[in-house]
Order: structure tokens, then C-alpha cells, then sequence
């Protein structure tokens, strides 16, 4: 069982977690009231947003591909690429180096509104990274990049949540 200590910064990681997460949701929503074309939220999910993000920032890339970097089965994944396909959001094509594979890219439709989500969320982690300062933000950096070496090196397993009794639970 872990000390106290961990415990309290693993809830204080989990918590400013969850803050960045709400500061990326209030971004998105505040590119959504500018969309001409309608908001994301009702056309797609958030696991759906999640895939085409992913593919903006990596490319063309397999369905395999896809599924290992995201962490899901690779039939869940086709199942989502396959919806978003029917909506026009993606678009597979052979590669032209090895035709047996078939590569997923935003469609051309669609690559602008996520070259314009993406623009917009740099620009609030850039106003959050100079809010905090150049010295923190390395720190930060220092830290996510071992945070990352940790994730990409092994793989967690999934964590076991052993029950305490009511007594021992801080509200």
C-alpha cells in the first residue's frame, strides 16, 4: 500500500489533471461558438474527437497504428473510423508505398476546422505556460518528459482500488 505522501501527490496530479483537462474543454467550446459550421459536440464524441486529434498531430497512420497509440482494441478503433468516415471527418486511402495498407487522414473537408482547434489549443497552453513563467514551465516539461518515458517505456497495468473503510476516507 502506498504512503501518505503518495497518495497526496498522486490526488493533487489527478486533480491539476483534471483542471487541464476543463482548461482544454473551455478552449474547444470557445472554437465552437466560433464555428460557422456547427460545434463538434453534437456531431462527434469525445473519444471520436480524441482519434482525429490524434491523426492531426501524427498523420496518416494505420487503423493498428491508431489503436496501439491511443490504447484501445483495434475493433473499437475501426468501429470509430468507420462512423467517422460515414460523417465525412476521415478518409482512408492506400498507401503509396505499400498498397496492401490502408492509411486514415482527416478529409480535406474537415482538415481546416482541425488545423484551426489545434492552432487555438497551443495558443492557450502557450498563454498557461507563460501565466506560470519560463522557469516553471521547464520544470514542467522536465517532468512530463519523464512522465512520458515512464509511459511509452512500460505500460501501467491497470490499477487494483482496494477498499478502506468509511472511517479512514478523508472528505
Amino acid at each position: 500500500m502506498p504512503d501518505q505522501l503518495t497518495i497526496d501527490q498522486a490526488r493533487y496530479i489527478f486533480t491539476t489533471g483534471k483542471l487541464l483537462r476543463h482548461h482544454i474543454f473551455n478552449s474547444l467550446s470557445r472554437i465552437e461558438s466560433q464555428d460557422r459550421g456547427g460545434g463538434l459536440c453534437g456531431e462527434i464524441s469525445l473519444a471520436q474527437f480524441n482519434l482525429l486529434m490524434t491523426i492531426q498531430g501524427q498523420g496518416p497512420i494505420t487503423c493498428g497504428q491508431l489503436a496501439e497509440r491511443l490504447g484501445v482494441s483495434p475493433p473499437s478503433v475501426s468501429v470509430m473510423v468507420d462512423r467517422l468516415v460515414d460523417k465525412g471527418f476521415l478518409v482512408r486511402e492506400r498507401s503509396s508505398q505499400d498498397r496492401r495498407k490502408v492509411l486514415l487522414r482527416i478529409s480535406d473537408h474537415q482538415s481546416e476546422r482541425f488545423r484551426r482547434i489545434e492552432e487555438t489549443l497551443l495558443a492557450g497552453f502557450i498563454q498557461l505556460v507563460e501565466a506560470v513563467g519560463r522557469d516553471t514551465a521547464e520544470k514542467w516539461v522536465d517532468v512530463l518528459r519523464q512522465v512520458e518515458q515512464v509511459l511509452t517505456a512500460t505500460p501501467l497495468s491497470a490499477p487494483v482500488v482496494q477498499e478502506r473503510p468509511a472511517s479512514e476516507v478523508r472528505p
